[in-house]
């Protein structure tokens, strides 16, 4: 036996091993060879789902337990102890884990829960007592104007302070919703983010479970207050401010039109609705993505000046902190710090990228659901780790196989967006019904703009707190990206395949799921063919130039069309070939716009407002290229502020005060206004808003042999004077007056002798219409039922007596 291959032998047969210093360092180094050159050979390690299922059972358990049922808590604790003990028998450690998770989530979650529901402040809110309160205000000021019956509003989230009420005094710290409207908005708009607030309120409980303790509207202006500067900045107000104002100057028409890093409150209704159909609403938002950016240009910049190791990763706490400070410890800005980190991590990692990426996220769903149980019935969360997992999981690979023929960083602006909106469509169309077609080459076109925007807000908030000089510069370019952001939103919703209509039944979103899903597994070798690509990138702006819409729609030969533009009136009348009358137009101009296109409407030339609330009158200006040559009015011209939105968006059109008995006619619509009354004296508790609703114009419209009755947010006396003298009312539709609310005559409902009502009322409103007792009520008429937030925009023709209703979804 030759030297090299004798063992060195103790007692007891006992073999030792070679020297570390020998032939077992030559095998290490020539294990770490073979991997290295297995990475480089461009292997992968498989990859690492063990967390995956701890964080979907702690995602469970804490659904089920802030639920607060009982049934589903004794579901989750029977699984979570079915779990556990398959696991023991089968020595399966992973499974045990995953029902330890399961239960000790539900337990976290059930404390917290029991603590919420035996609130005395809680308690206070749900019997709707009346407080002294003393509130800090912690900045996310919202405020709008009024609309319809609803006066101008004012709103903050507060930490409250103290509370006095029911002869009882209390201290806390937990949140509320500060709420003010009508003549006191003025005076709490004065009173800055920060301040200390002592008033009287009216307390009701929070829609949102796990959110603030209650809402607190306000019965009178504050009777003191203090300014209470914050701590770390030299400006009096919200941290976000310096960011807000210093962009607000590069805005060349609407200063401060468009915010950024989480605040939107300065965003017109109209601009937030152009982000949403674009896809770009997640750069509104306080998001890891933003954070990510932030957090890859702050590592760049360490690691130029040297930084490594455990230098740098203090330096990218030092700005998650920043984050968190600018931004406030809001839930979402908790969420967004942890998916941030999560998504940061995962970079640079090479081949372990994915690997990586999903034990962080999984990590970070945990944490986050552990400090907000709620968290885990947030669509937002939801959409955040879906978004966090697509980029993940698909990002790193399609830019990869894009990159073969494309320069990197645009193959990476092109498949991160792509990635992200794959993974979060079915969600966003599940509570949407929409897919937004635009989003992918909106965010492609806004990918080079999001990080100067972000990098530059940030550090203009950052150094204002040293010197505002140079701090006012980097806002001031941030603006200039940030402009450009809302115009890309702006002509993105312009297109008209910008969105495309889609049901949102389970069945129809599990179809979105299953093709999102194909697409993702066939999009690594379409983007590796250039022909293949480019073919595809000219059928998507063939598609949204020239949209398809859904099949079957428009009907053939449709007479009348309510359109779906969510909660507002538009009804659209045929007149002849790709030519239409219209009563109201809706709230929103889009909407009008993308119905009156899918309809092959190019020319309108006469509308007919039945009176000025927004939700009736607001969409006027998506007609402004179709040839508006004629308005026909009610003489009443309340409320001012939708009378002159009026004059604005239609100035040159000549405007008609409707009579009682008049006809118009426009090619094959004639209608006759059957009333058209001056305003009344109203008691009600709706105030005004109920005599303009009264003041609305009565009309009946007849396109060809189809007669349709029209009467806009008409109410109880309304409808009685009507009745009263219009005479016969009779008609094959009818429109349901002011959406379906509770204030309907049942005999001017029986009066049209209706075989279709049309309920033309948003989604989800807030108002809860159409009421159902008057769906009862139309029910037990006989009439066949039509609602716009069910079944989109209602196409119905007449052919002999018979009556053909064709819906969008």
């Amino acid at each position: 036996m030759s030297g090299s291959d004798r063992q060195p032998r103790m007692g007891g047969g006992v073999t030792v091993s070679p020297s570390i210093d020998g032939a077992g360092r030559e095998w290490e180094g020539e294990r770490r060879s073979s991997e290295e050159a297995e990475l480089e050979d461009g292997a992968t390690d498989s990859v690492d789902l063990r967390l995956v299922p701890a964080a979907l059972a702690a995602w469970a358990g804490m659904w089920l337990a802030s639920s607060g049922e009982a049934a589903l808590i004794g579901l989750g604790v029977c699984a979570g102890l079915t779990a556990v003990l398959i696991g023991w028998r089968r020595l399966s450690w992973p499974l045990v884990a995953v029902g330890i998770v399961l239960l000790g989530c539900q337990l976290a979650a059930g404390v917290r829960v029991w603590q919420a529901q035996n609130d005395p402040i809680r308690a206070l809110a749900s019997q709707s007592a009346v407080a002294v309160v003393e509130v800090r205000l912690t900045g996310s000021v919202r405020s709008g104007e009024g609309q319809g019956h609803r006066p101008d509003w004012w709103a903050a989230d507060a930490v409250l302070l103290s509370l006095e009420g029911r002869g009882q005094g209390y201290l806390s710290g937990g949140l509320v919703s500060v709420m003010a409207s009508g003549t006191q908005v003025a005076a709490w708009q004065a009173v800055a983010p920060g301040s200390v607030v002592r008033a009287t309120v009216r307390l009701a409980s929070e829609r949102e479970p796990g959110g603030a303790l209650a809402v607190a509207r306000a019965r009178e202006p504050p009777s003191s207050w203090r300014r209470r500067r914050w701590p770390m900045w030299p400006w009096n107000g919200s941290p976000r401010a310096p960011r807000r104002c210093s962009w607000a100057g590069t805005r060349s028409s609407r200063p401060g039109s468009c915010a950024g890093g989480g605040d939107t409150t300065a965003m017109p209704a109209d601009l937030v609705e152009q982000f949403r159909t674009t896809g770009l609403t997640h750069l509104t938002a306080v998001s890891g993505a933003n954070l990510t950016l932030l957090l890859a240009s702050l590592s760049l910049g360490a690691r130029w000046i040297g930084l490594r190791g455990w230098w740098l990763r203090g330096c990218l706490v030092l700005g998650v902190l920043g984050f968190v400070a600018l931004c406030r410890a809001e839930p979402s800005v908790v969420r967004a710090a942890a998916m941030g980190m999560a998504g940061l991590a995962a970079l640079g990692m090479g081949k372990r990228a994915v690997s990586q990426g999903i034990r962080l996220l999984s990590v970070a769903v945990i944490g986050v659901l552990l400090i907000d149980p709620w968290m885990a019935r947030s669509l937002g969360f939801t959409l955040s780790v879906l978004a966090s997992s697509g980029i993940i999981w698909w990002a790193r690979p399609w830019t990869d196989a894009l990159a073969t023929w494309l320069p990197r960083p645009l193959a990476e602006a092109c498949c991160v967006p792509l990635a992200a909106q794959l993974a979060t469509q079915p969600v966003v169309t599940a509570i949407s019904g929409q897919i937004s077609v635009v989003g992918l080459v909106a965010n492609v076109v806004a990918g080079p703009l999001v990080g100067p925007a972000t990098v530059l807000g940030f550090g203009a908030a950052a150094v204002s707190v040293l010197w505002l000089p140079p701090a006012s510069l980097l806002g001031w370019l941030a603006g200039w990206c940030a402009q450009a952001l809302c115009w890309i939103a702006r002509l993105g919703a312009l297109v008209p395949g910008a969105a495309t209509s889609w049901p949102t039944t389970p069945a129809a979103v599990v179809l979105v799921s299953i093709a999102c899903l194909a697409a993702a597994s066939l999009v690594p070798r379409l983007l590796a063919i250039r022909w293949l690509c480019v073919l595809l990138a000219t059928g998507l702006i063939v598609i949204l130039v020239r949209p398809p819409g859904p099949p079957g729609w428009p009907p053939p030969e449709w007479q009348v069309v309510a359109c779906d533009v969510g909660q507002g009136d538009a009804i659209v009348l045929r007149a002849g070939p790709q030519e239409a009358v219209l009563v109201d137009v809706g709230p929103d101009p889009d909407g009008v716009a993308r119905c009156l296109a899918g309809l092959g409407i190019r020319r309108v030339p006469l509308v007919v407002l039945t009176h000025f609330h927004a939700d009736h009158v607001g969409g006027l200006g998506g007609l402004a290229q179709l040839g508006v040559e004629q308005l026909v009015i009610s003489a009443v011209t309340s409320p001012d502020y939708g009378f002159q939105g009026v004059l604005a968006d239609a100035p040159g059109a000549q405007r008609t005060i409707a009579q009682a008995g008049a006809v118009v006619t426009v090619g094959a619509v004639q209608l006759t206004f059957v009333s058209a009354r001056p305003i009344l004296t109203s008691s009600g508790d709706e105030g005004e808003s109920a005599a303009e609703n009264d003041s609305s114009l009565v009309m009946r419209a007849r396109v060809g042999e189809l007669s349709v009755l029209l009467a806009g947010d008409l109410q109880e006396a309304g409808q009685e004077h009507a009745l009263r003298t219009a005479g016969d009312l009779g008609v094959d539709v009818l429109v349901v007056p002011h959406h379906g609310s509770g204030h309907q005559l049942p005999a001017f409902l029986a009066a049209s002798r209706a075989r279709i009502a049309i309920f033309s009322v948003g989604a989800d409103n807030d108002y809860g219409h159409p009421a159902p007792r008057i769906v009862g009520i139309i029910q037990d008429l006989g009439m066949t039922i039509a609602r716009t937030d069910l079944q989109g925009s209602i196409g119905i023709r007449r052919r002999g007596t018979e009556l053909l209703l064709t819906v969008q979804r």
